[in-house]
């Protein structure tokens, strides 16, 4: 086989149009296994196909790309920054988008092999074409440069190289180019910093983290907005969290909610604070979180009794979020009758609000009723079933009826609501005594779509697992549950196989 490909590339030379044998060799590399590619290609030069890269042909161009993908994947990181350096590097510069990104994806892969990443370190060119690639007019190219120095600065030279050499300078002019540009080196700076403090140290004595904080202020609503996206990533670590607290973020951004009452652009970035405080409260502590910055929660409430739609589904998302912890189910029934309004509006918005928000509330109402077995104490199971109760007079059938609708979205969202309750006592009282909930259950027929067939599935393995279940619900029930667990999420009993044929 190796001979076959060595004769392939042989006949590609000085050929005028070589798009016949290209797809011949392509289709012979097709045809080889990796691990057998690996030993075909190894000691042959492909330069030949770089070099047809060079042409305004688009069809020859994407066909030297396919065959460049597959044999550059066979070899090794360090043999392709032996052999191939030069070809990547004028890769980078190459007018044809798909080009561009075979060379970062290796460049890539050769970043995060230590031997590699020598070669690369020590070709300072090579680097600056990769950050000038940032600024390349395709998202595609730059996301894969993203990728490429986010991985090439895992190792402390990596980061010297970028944030101690005139590259932070490359860097720099590249943000310039426009408000966009800027924002994806925002997104490597924050890529960077999120590994580990000794990474954040680098960009934050770089100035660039400190500009990005400078955007939460500025005058432009829009670019307010990404830069709030973006601190929210930097906070997902606990260094990043620190370091914000110590720049006083926090209090800043409950500063901009406060003040926001008064701005009439303020509902293009509000989301993106509420967002911010979301996440906080998940990885830190809901309690501290509300406590500290009361505005926050106070907030949530509000957008969620708000018409504006965007409003409410980040308030109905946050309250989800929030409320999947013990601790955040706790915050927000201290707050009493707050609260129950809100549950009040949830209720009325997965019964008849539009389809998105429906899905939003349902799914939110479900987090705020699931409770782990070992968080199931008296107070707690007594707040989840005060919390169902408040949804509707008769919340099994409002819920039931939700189930039936001929949306697999809702359908999923309501099972996964009644998953939610599986686990507890006073939710398998309500099941088995809720007329034909049972049989709704075991029904296979209701809910066609995988989706439906999965949700319906997880709540009966709910049941199942549930120490409670098999004395609550009798053992007849508890015994035809078993059995459709045993058989599946996709199980077709042989009558109803027969009697579809027949319908045929």
């Amino acid at each position: 086989m190796a001979s076959s490909i060595e004769s392939l590339l042989a006949g590609l030379s000085g050929i005028d149009d070589p798009i016949e044998e290209l797809q011949s060799l392509k289709t012979a590399l097709l045809a080889i296994p990796v691990n057998a590619l690996r030993d075909s290609v190894s000691g042959q030069r492909f330069n030949v196909i770089f070099t047809l890269l060079n042409s305004n042909d688009r069809e020859q161009v994407e066909l030297c790309v396919d065959i460049l993908e597959h044999i550059l994947m066979a070899l090794s990181p360090v043999s392709l920054a032996q052999n191939y350096r030069v070809e990547l590097q004028g890769g980078l510069t190459h007018p044809n988008e798909a080009v561009k990104i075979l060379a970062l994806t290796q460049i890539g892969r050769m970043v995060e092999h230590p031997d590699a990443t020598t070669e690369i370190l020590n070709n300072h060119d090579i680097l600056e074409a990769v950050i000038r690639c940032i600024g390349e007019e395709k998202l595609a190219v730059a996301k894969q440069a993203i990728q490429s120095l986010s991985k090439l600065s895992h190792s402390k030279p990596g980061l010297d190289k970028l944030f101690h050499t005139d590259l932070l300078t490359v860097m720099k002019d590249v943000m310039a180019k426009s408000d966009t540009i800027r924002y994806r080196i925002y997104e490597l700076v924050v890529e960077i910093s999120s590994v580990s403090p000794i990474s954040l140290g680098y960009c934050a004595n770089s100035s660039l983290i400190s500009q990005l904080l400078g955007e939460l202020t500025g005058d432009d609503i829009l670019i307010r907005a990404t830069a709030i996206e973006m601190v929210t990533t930097l906070a997902h670590s606990q260094h990043g969290r620190q370091y914000l607290a110590q720049q006083g973020i926090m209090d800043k951004i409950s500063n901009m909610i406060r003040g926001a009452e008064t701005d009439p652009l303020s509902s293009l970035y509000i989301p993106g604070l509420v967002k911010f405080f979301g996440n906080l409260a998940i990885m830190d502590s809901p309690q501290q979180v509300c406590e500290t910055y009361p505005i926050f929660q106070n907030k949530v409430f509000e957008m969620a009794l708000d018409p504006d739609p965007a409003m409410i589904g980040v308030a109905l998302d946050t309250l989800g979020l929030v409320g999947s912890t013990v601790e955040g189910k706790q915050v927000f029934q201290k707050t009493g009758e707050k609260f129950k309004a809100v549950l009040t509006r949830m209720s009325q918005l997965a019964s008849s609000g539009a389809t998105e928000l429906r899905v939003r509330s349902l799914d939110a109402i479900s987090q705020l009723l699931t409770l782990q077995s070992e968080q199931q104490t008296e107070d707690l199971l007594a707040l989840t079933e005060s919390w169902f109760h408040l949804l509707s007079k008769q919340p099994m059938d409002m819920i039931s009826n939700i189930s039936t609708q001929p949306f697999p979205e809702l359908h999923c969202g309501a099972l996964r609501i009644f998953s939610a309750i599986a686990s507890q006592p006073w939710g398998q009282k309500l099941m088995i005594n809720t007329p034909s909930f049972m049989e709704f259950i075991l029904d296979r027929s209701t809910g066609q779509t995988k989706e439906a067939k999965d949700a319906k599935f997880e709540l009966v393995g709910t049941l199942v697992c549930s120490s409670t279940a098999a004395e609550i619900l009798g053992s007849q029930h508890y015994i035809r549950l078993k059995t459709y667990l045993r058989e599946g999420p996709y199980y077709v009993s042989a009558v109803s196989i027969v009697s579809t044929e027949g319908a045929e």
